[in-house]
């Protein structure tokens, strides 16, 4: 499996703490079936000031400090950029990495603010040659308000990237439900571990294939875990990938759809 958002990066943002962390996180992604990962540290002008050089060179020093400690796991690029008025310019500039260096990037919407006229944001980033994957759209508190845009952006070519966890309750019951529904609607390209540590966030992608089996089949799984990730390695179009499986339901099936997930008996 590849698993392409994860800040395994020790002491660059908010994830690995360190090097022995880094290097715990490492052997539990590689004994969970990963075996590419993509290092993804946060990219946040004013609180997470990466960019590609230190980012690359941060990636150097701990891929050869996984080889020293013989654990079968090889690292590549990339970053969660954050939505901010710069990002496009400093993508043409190369100052924010993408994934393995293709078209493909991972775009993190803030948590909790949806932001202004996102789709149009999205759109210029598309319009230019780039595909933004959007990180965990499951997680986000605005998006029962907002969850009818995301079908838009993939209409118009963004694609998704939920979270492993998120399937298997990590996460809350929130999230459970929205990841499951956008996967039930062919709304995720992607399965990643967002992973910032050994113990509270581990990197395992594992669970969340499983659990992606369960409601779109063993091959749309492996999809999204090792078929359009490779793609995104390899800088595939995405006409050259395989396209996201029929709905199961409609999009307006309405919130109410969360309470009768939520109380219903088992």
């Amino acid at each position: 499996m590849i698993d392409l958002h994860c800040h395994m990066l020790p002491g660059i943002d908010d994830g690995a703490a360190d090097l022995a962390t880094a290097l715990e996180m490492a052997r539990i992604a590689a004994a969970d079936g990963i075996t590419v990962v993509a290092c993804t540290p946060h990219i946040y002008p004013g609180m997470f000031d990466n960019n590609s050089v230190g980012i690359a060179a941060a990636i150097h020093a701990l891929q050869q400090e996984i080889d020293a400690a013989g654990i079968p796991l090889r690292l590549t690029c990339g970053a969660d950029a954050h939505v901010t008025p710069e990002l496009l310019s400093r993508l043409k500039a190369g100052s924010v990495p993408r994934l393995g260096d293709s078209r493909y990037f991972l775009l993190e919407p803030p948590h909790h603010v949806a932001p202004p006229r996102f789709e149009e944001f999205v759109f210029n980033l598309l319009a230019s040659g780039y595909v933004p994957v959007v990180t965990h759209p499951e997680r986000l508190t605005w998006i029962e308000s907002r969850y009818p845009m995301f079908g838009e952006l993939v209409r118009s070519g963004a694609w998704m990237q939920v979270t492993s966890g998120s399937l298997t309750g990590r996460f809350g019951k929130e999230a459970k439900y929205w990841g499951e529904r956008m996967l039930d609607e062919g709304l995720v390209h992607v399965l990643a571990t967002d992973a910032h540590s050994a113990r509270r966030r581990p990197p395992l992608l594992a669970e969340g294939r499983a659990a992606a089996e369960r409601r779109v089949g063993t091959q749309e799984a492996y999809n999204l875990v090792e078929v359009r990730p490779a793609g995104i390695l390899r800088d595939l179009s995405p006409e050259k990938l395989p396209p996201l499986p029929q709905t199961r339901r409609s999009s307006a099936s309405g919130r109410a759809g969360f309470f009768n997930r939520l109380f219903r008996r088992h």
